[in-house]
């Protein structure tokens, strides 16, 4: 997996203070994306161990709430290989931390059995995930007054209730 960008302190995707990885790689083509080079699966730097201390060491000061995972896209099935071990470490290491994922793919798409995005370790990925933002960014449905999300068909997954439950709850801040 290659990645675009690491923010580090980024207060625009997800709640607090936050460590943001943009990995590359999508396949949704989401009409007036906002970073079209990120599409590209090669586009920005391997995604090494390195590259994992590195954002390990970001996440640690008690000020900064969480990593956002967003792209690209992270659910692709190659991403979700590579994000699996390394989110697994961020919960193991820090697990009073949050994880967001931002998502072109709907959850009911992700958990579709023989569906694309759905691989060996989505539903791990969604155990550990805290907020997932699902659906594809639609320029028609595009609301800039909207909270973390830039179209009005896209969802703030609450996913510790939606899992407890079996059914979708929304984030509610």
């Amino acid at each position: 997996m290659n990645y675009g960008e690491i923010k580090n302190c980024d207060i625009a995707n997800g709640t607090g203070i936050r460590i943001s990885l943009f990995v590359s790689g999508c396949t949704n083509h989401c009409k007036n994306c906002f970073q079209p080079q990120t599409w590209d699966f090669n586009f920005g730097e391997p995604f090494t161990r390195d590259i994992e201390e590195k954002i390990l060491k970001m996440l640690e000061p008690d000020y900064i709430d969480g990593l956002t995972v967003l792209g690209g896209e992270p659910m692709e099935p190659s991403n979700q290989q590579a994000l699996y071990p390394f989110l697994l470490k961020v919960k193991e290491k820090m697990p009073n931390k949050t994880i967001w994922v931002f998502s072109g793919f709907t959850l009911e798409e992700m958990r579709e059995e023989g569906g694309y995005s759905n691989c060996d370790v989505t539903e791990k990925i969604l155990g550990m995930i805290d907020v997932l933002v699902d659906g594809r960014f639609v320029e028609e449905l595009k609301d800039i007054t909207l909270k973390f999300r830039g179209s009005s068909n896209q969802r703030l997954i609450d996913m510790k209730k939606t899992n407890e439950q079996g059914c979708i709850v929304l984030w509610d801040n």
